[in-house]
């Protein structure tokens, strides 16, 4: 009897101990155009994400099925939650970061700098000290696919600190093509953020870069992590042993907080986001193209609070 082709590539033995070998992949989802941002509320039980050119954000619930969430999603890319455990929201739409307030009412955080409005804020994380940190490519501007075209105000693609004290914007870092996906390392002393500008340019770096976080304010020494060799780096997310679990072209990465490639789940389409999740965090949830994946892992994504 044939067997099954393996989902996983082993590059590096340490990854069988971060993957569970009878474990399959599991489509939960198929009819997005464009899945991203997917974030788990552990309190609630369910995974949302965002269908980004369908205009809308899905809800995913164990054993209930999927839901829209929010129709106009003012075409919502990346999300989070903050430590008050409320949606934190890229709207590419509105050119802007927005909160989901308790009673469901949206609060803007962030639209502009120095005068001018950002770009279309593609991710967002938040750091326990409760800043808000994301970037700002212009992918949310060039045509009416995902948002509305416009030309740029800002001279650059920037990564942005947003203080939860005084409300202050500041770019932390201004020198990528695109900056996309960002994270931090489990004990917040480094972000890492990718760079997707190969995705217009062949020319231009697909790789993720890493920075040393100075007094919970400043990013310095930064450096090329790692480089993927399928496809571009999108979102991914970082397991508590501080593994980065990335997205590529021909599915998910994993490589050690070195930045050596330990192996790849394989996914039939192309992957834009990923989180952990489940009641112990060893479920990784997987936005490819039009489908939400999942499948279990053997370790655990980092905690937050």
């Amino acid at each position: 009897m044939p067997q099954t082709p393996s989902i996983y590539e082993i590059h590096d033995e340490r990854f069988r101990h971060l993957i569970v070998g009878s474990a399959r992949l599991e489509e939960l989802y198929s009819g997005c155009r464009w899945a991203e941002g997917p974030v788990w509320f552990a309190d609630l039980n369910c995974l949302i994400w965002s269908d980004i050119p369908n205009q809308r954000m899905l809800r995913f619930v164990q054993d209930g099925g999927v839901s829209v969430f929010r129709e106009p999603s003012n075409f919502v890319n990346g999300n989070t939650r903050d430590r008050q455990g409320r949606l934190i929201s890229c709207e590419h739409g509105g050119r802007r970061v927005v909160r989901t307030e308790i009673d469901g009412s949206l609060t803007v955080l962030a639209d502009s700098y120095q005068g001018k409005r950002l770009n279309s804020p593609n991710d967002v994380v938040v750091r326990s000290d409760g800043s808000i940190w994301f970037t700002d490519p212009t992918y949310g501007i060039k045509s009416d696919y995902e948002g509305f075209r416009a030309e740029p105000e800002q001279p650059t693609r920037n990564v942005y600190r947003l203080d939860p004290e005084t409300g202050g914007l500041e770019a932390v870092v201004t020198d990528f093509g695109q900056p996309n996906g960002l994270a931090f390392s489990p004990d917040e002393s480094k972000l890492y953020v990718a760079d997707s500008a190969s995705s217009h340019d062949i020319n231009a770096p697909r790789h993720i870069r890493v920075f040393d976080i100075v007094e919970g304010k400043k990013l310095a020494d930064g450096r090329v992590f790692c480089s993927l060799d399928n496809g571009l780096p999108d979102g991914f997310r970082v397991d508590a042993h501080g593994n980065v679990w990335t997205s590529a072209g021909d599915g998910v990465h994993c490589f050690s907080p070195e930045g050596t490639l330990l192996g790849k789940i394989l996914v039939p389409q192309t992957v834009a986001n990923l989180t952990f999740g489940g009641p112990r965090r060893n479920r990784l949830f997987i936005t490819a193209t039009t489908s939400l994946y999942s499948v279990y892992v053997a370790t655990n994504g980092v905690a937050l609070g």
